[in-house]
């Protein structure tokens, strides 16, 4: 297993360096949160993302993707963690689709996967259902009427779920078991209530109440929900993590680059030891991170089955990575650093939420000890 980029890869990185510095620059960012942009996203991004084959990344080429991997995913999401590109990728290119090809018959995967992929419509996964992630908590219930369902529940901090074009719903069935639900925000019995996070996101609270739903609406080709739920989250995750360490590694980078340019007492702040003992710890703390989430994504592309325990590690450090890097960023940035025009508090506010969505170091580190068999 190498954690060395292919030369595909690199081509992937080299070209999502410029796509995201030309498209969606951090300044994009503070525009969309100046501008109170409801969705959260520039719908003309995430379709100039579908036109770079991106939003198919894991979709394969009979429904209109490329299915070059997690790895490959990974990359992209390292170059968007470096801009905090605000975009559907995770919910819907990542989520919504490994959901779809998992569990969608081929009728579903047929209608929904080519949307992703082309940029016509924005998927969103709807899991969630506490203040913090606890998977294990999912009473929105779907119950049988007639030859279709009922929908009532609620869920929170749906990502990208106000700018949605279409819901995925986990739900419990009449006998407990896990099923997923494709569902129109706009149906009768859907409301949504915009929410906007520390790091500038729009993501969602939605209620169902007795939402009706086709029989067709329930995705049938899967056999295991509770399974098909617990890989989705788990490749989510993977690619989050990868998102964090971007962020990190354009944290450190541009903190070093300030170091070497800020003068005191007539030398560059960089020239102090305390500094230097400062910055080095955060570099050797990015390459640990960087480690586990290499081999996290590499594991889900060549053997799935081994993989959750190097994800949750993977999760686990990127989120404490990216939390301790921003953090040091801010400081060693001084008073500027606290300062809403400068954009380093940007990457601290987003490693904060990012470190929380689908379970923050604690939740994963306790998933190593639990896997591991302690």
């Amino acid at each position: 297993m190498s954690f060395v980029l292919t030369e595909e890869e690199q081509m992937l990185r080299d070209s999502a360096k410029d796509f995201l510095a030309a498209k969606s620059p951090v300044s994009e960012l503070r525009r969309l949160r100046d501008e109170g942009c409801k969705d959260g996203f520039r719908h003309a991004v995430w379709r100039g993302m579908a036109e770079m084959g991106w939003n198919g990344i894991v979709i394969e080429e009979d429904f209109g993707g490329v299915d070059m991997g997690f790895t490959a995913a990974g990359v992209l999401l390292r170059e968007m963690g470096r801009t905090l590109a605000a975009t559907p990728f995770i919910p819907s290119a990542i989520l919504s689709a490994t959901l779809l090809r998992l569990a969608g018959s081929d009728a579903q995967k047929g209608e929904h996967l080519p949307k992703i992929a082309g940029g016509e419509a924005v998927y969103a996964f709807a899991f969630d259902e506490k203040a913090r992630h606890d998977p294990g908590t999912i009473d929105t219930r779907a119950t049988k009427d007639g030859n279709g369902f009922r929908l009532n529940g609620s869920k929170r901090f749906v990502a990208c779920g106000n700018g949605a074009d279409m819901l995925i719903v986990a739900a419990r069935l009449e006998d407990d078991s896990l099923g997923f639900f494709l569902v129109d925000p706009k149906a009768d019995g859907v409301t949504k209530t915009m929410r906007r996070t520390v790091d500038s996101h729009v993501p969602a609270d939605i209620d169902f109440k007795d939402v009706k739903l086709d029989g067709d609406a329930m995705l049938s080709g899967g056999a295991d929900g509770q399974a098909t739920f617990e890989h989705v989250l788990d490749v989510g995750r993977a690619c989050l993590a990868a998102e964090q360490l971007g962020t990190a590694e354009e944290a450190f980078d541009r903190t070093l680059s300030y170091l070497k340019d800020r003068t005191q007492f007539g030398q560059p702040i960089g020239s102090f030891q305390g500094l230097q003992h400062r910055a080095a710890h955060m570099l050797g703390e990015i390459e640990l991170a960087h480690s586990l989430v290499m081999k996290a994504l590499r594991t889900l592309d060549e053997n799935p089955s081994q993989a959750p325990l190097w994800i949750a590690a993977a999760k686990a450090k990127a989120t404490e990575v990216s939390r301790h890097v921003t953090g040091e960023a801010i400081q060693m940035h001084g008073g500027i650093g606290m300062t809403d025009e400068h954009e380093i508090g940007f990457f601290f506010k987003r490693s904060r939420a990012a470190g929380e969505f689908m379970g923050d170091d604690r939740f994963h580190a306790e998933k190593v000890a639990a896997t591991s068999g302690y």
